[in-house]
Parts: C-alpha cells; sequence; structure tokens
C-alpha cells in the first residue's frame, strides 16, 4: 500500500517561517509530480505548489515569492518552505502525489492526512 506522510505544521506568528515535508512508502514503481494543496474552513481545497519529477515548479499566485517546493527523488520526498506567512495562509496542508503502484497500472492520485498550519499573533 502506498502512504503518504506530512510534517511540519504548526503555530506561527505572521511573518515567520514553517517548513512541511511529505514521505511517500509502500508500494512505488515511480512518482510523477508531487505537490502541496490546502484547504481553509468554508473554502474549497487549493493548489498551493506542485512540482514535476524534472523539478519543473508551479505555484498559486498567492504564495509567488514566498513559498518554494523542492523534492528528493531519491528519499520519494517533497517539501514546502513556508516564509513570510500571513494570517490568509492558515488551512490545512495537503500532500499529494501522482504516482503507479506497479508498471502495469495507470498513475493514481494519492493524499496525505493533512497537518495543519496557523497564522496567528
Amino acid at each position: 500500500q502506498v502512504q503518504l506522510v506530512e510534517s511540519g505544521g504548526g503555530l506561527v506568528q505572521p511573518g515567520g517561517s514553517l517548513r512541511l515535508s511529505c514521505a511517500a512508502s509502500g508500494r512505488l514503481f515511480s512518482i510523477n509530480d508531487m505537490g502541496w494543496y490546502r484547504q481553509a474552513p468554508g473554502k474549497q481545497r487549493e493548489l498551493v505548489a506542485v512540482i514535476s519529477s524534472g523539478g519543473s515548479t508551479n505555484y498559486a499566485d498567492s504564495v509567488k515569492g514566498r513559498f518554494t517546493i523542492s523534492r528528493d527523488n531519491a528519499k520519494n520526498t517533497v517539501s514546502l518552505q513556508m516564509n513570510s506567512l500571513k494570517p490568509e495562509d492558515t488551512a490545512v496542508y495537503y500532500c499529494k502525489a501522482e504516482l503507479r503502484a506497479y508498471a502495469w497500472r495507470n498513475p493514481s492520485d494519492y493524499w496525505g492526512q493533512g497537518t495543519q498550519v496557523t497564522v496567528s499573533s
């Protein structure tokens, strides 16, 4: 089975920084895109940042210049460095990976359990 486990959430003051990490484990033949999404109370889940297996990145306009996504293909991990955090960044952050568990299967999306990020003074 495939598991995505996130870590690194917490409470931070406005202007502060946090680093989220996500590790994929289990049956992993190959991993395509890995990314971070977030969902604030009463809002839909939205894309924060995504990174391809080749290292190409894409960010939501609201986080450009403040957040940086990176991955380690050898360790099957993806990280999100969040700087200059704002109260509106408060949300549950989810890791997602598009991956093949076996060579003969089409890629599927797998999600982590989510980690809370709260930005407040």
